[in-house]
């Protein structure tokens, strides 16, 4: 039933949206997405996803830039937890949308019946859902794993050691959940678009015309990706939580949980700098990150590419009228 099909394409990609953005307020970045690719400016953003037709379906809307409204949202560290959580929010809308427009088309127009559609609370409880699997999969069966190894060699309770195969469990699991779901012929191709995401960017970034052909000479593989903000955090985690002297199951669990936000700007602030600074030493930080992409970026179509320049043009288009000024890192 493409309903159900639909419903698990989009669930599945909101397991991997954190992997599938790039969020960074002052530059051009973006997002896979269903058939699709969503594109946003510091001002604005727009999405374009081709329908089972061939047709390109678009969207457009003005953006709220939060560090211009308030301040203290720059702040260095403050602003990589702000910028995530505004990116994961416009993805999140994004994933919605796409999923929306495949419905559309492949439901026949009958008089008087109402389409399925993914509602805002089906919507909500996927995000639910996956926020549970986040921290099931990431936070707690890792530390579990951890403690039963102490249980078995006491050596594996000492402070280093201990957060240390913590974090090593916990980048495996991520890494067996991204290989696993990659088999998965409609997130290959959301990886697909993902690559086209990464292509243009890079296009617009040096200069060349928005062209397909001007496009696919790039690389898929971009510093700023979410897969690379990912495992910075995933590595940032276990330096962190090796300062932290907590014994009990409990408390360990509630550092994962509380440090949550410091160590995602901690990871911001490092993705920015090896940005902007590819031979320096943080940027060996995000080479782990760089190799991921392997994987959740493959070399996308010229159809897919169109997808990503339409996007682009749009949120350009959006943001010039919105008086926005672009900084290029």
């Amino acid at each position: 039933m493409p309903f159900l099909r639909t419903l698990w394409r989009f669930f599945l990609s909101l397991q991997l949206l954190p992997a599938l953005e790039g969020g960074e307020e002052t530059l051009v970045g973006g997002q896979a997405v269903l058939e699709g690719v969503m594109m946003r400016s510091p001002h604005a953003w727009a999405i374009a996803c081709r329908k089972p037709s061939g047709e390109i379906s678009t969207m457009s809307e003005p953006l709220e830039r939060l560090s211009e409204k308030h301040k203290w949202m720059g702040w260095p560290v403050i602003r990589g937890v702000i910028t995530l959580g505004h990116a994961m929010t416009l993805g999140y809308k994004a994933l919605k949308f796409s999923a929306n427009v495949a419905l559309d088309e492949l439901q026949p127009q009958e008089a008087g019946k109402k389409k399925l559609e993914i509602s805002g609370w089906m919507a909500a409880v996927n995000m639910v859902i996956s926020i549970g699997f986040f921290i099931l999969m990431y936070k707690l069966l890792p530390l579990l794993a951890a403690r039963g190894l102490q249980k078995l060699n006491p050596m594996f309770g000492q402070q280093i050691v201990f957060n240390l195969v913590d974090g090593i469990i916990r980048i495996l699991l991520f890494l067996l959940f991204i290989y696993g779901v990659s088999r998965v012929r409609d997130i290959h191709r959301v990886f697909e678009y993902h690559g086209a995401e990464h292509k243009t960017v890079f296009a617009f970034e040096n200069g060349d015309p928005m062209e397909t052909s001007a496009v696919q000479k790039y690389s898929t593989f971009h510093p700023r990706c979410g897969t690379s903000f990912l495992m910075t955090v995933m590595i940032i985690s276990m330096l962190v939580y090796m300062l932290i002297p907590v014994s009990s199951l409990g408390a360990k669990f509630a550092v994962r949980i509380i440090m949550l936000p410091v160590i995602t700007g901690i990871s911001y602030e490092i993705i920015r700098f090896a940005a902007r600074y590819r031979g320096s030493l943080f940027a060996l930080l995000t080479a782990p990150g760089l190799w991921l992409q392997r994987i959740t970026t493959q070399p996308p179509s010229d159809d897919q590419a169109q997808c990503a320049i339409v996007a682009l043009d749009q949120a350009m288009a959006l943001e010039k009228q919105q008086g926005g000024e672009l900084v290029i890192a």
